[in-house]
């Protein structure tokens, strides 16, 4: 049975906004470690803790999302193997310069999830008709969060874990916007 548009646009608003709580809630945990000075494995436990925990919560009730999400995603199976390339280039090639440049990770990430997003609303868009404006909201405000993190991190942060901090709350943001808009959205 395929889902109609709206079933999976609130689906997927579903997962951005557990996306959204789990980046917030293991920021601010993980920066509560850094401050007590905990073991360096508790950082793994909180990120992952966050992520299972939200997800158990969200995909315990709602486990009719998984299949509308699993179906937009196939969407992309119909792309040529360039488009692929690119699109999987744009979500890679920042993550993958975070070991070349380890001090730049919080704008890195922010760059793969801005341009991974975006690049992925407009072959989706071009390629399979479908407009998921959640997805470039997500995009945008991710992309246009880095120069606000720079600044932030340049001119009023002495202590970069401010900045870094910043950088992840800018994420649960982005994810937390396309999340509400996907659920709100009429069509």
């Amino acid at each position: 049975m395929q889902n109609s548009p709206l079933e999976v646009r609130r689906a997927f608003g579903l997962l951005f906004i557990g996306v959204a709580i789990s980046v917030g809630a293991a920021s601010v945990l993980s920066e509560m470690a850094f401050e007590h000075k905990d073991p360096l494995y508790y950082y793994a436990i909180i990120w992952f803790g966050s992520f299972a925990i939200t997800f158990g919560v969200v995909l315990g009730k709602f486990r009719h999302i998984l299949a509308s999400i699993r179906g937009r995603m196939k969407n992309s199976v119909k792309w040529s193997p360039s488009v692929k390339a690119i699109n999987g280039l744009c979500w890679a090639a920042p993550f993958a310069a975070i070991g070349a440049f380890p001090a730049l990770y919080q704008y890195l990430i922010l760059l793969g999830i801005g341009l991974g997003n975006t690049s992925t609303y407009i072959f989706m868009k071009k390629f399979s008709g479908l407009a998921n404006h959640e997805q470039i909201i997500v995009g945008a405000i991710s992309l246009a969060a880095i120069p606000i993190a720079i600044f932030i991190d340049t001119s009023f942060v002495s202590n970069q874990t401010v900045a870094v901090i910043v950088s992840r709350i800018m994420i649960a943001a982005a994810y937390g916007a396309g999340g509400v808009y996907a659920l709100v959205a009429k069509k």
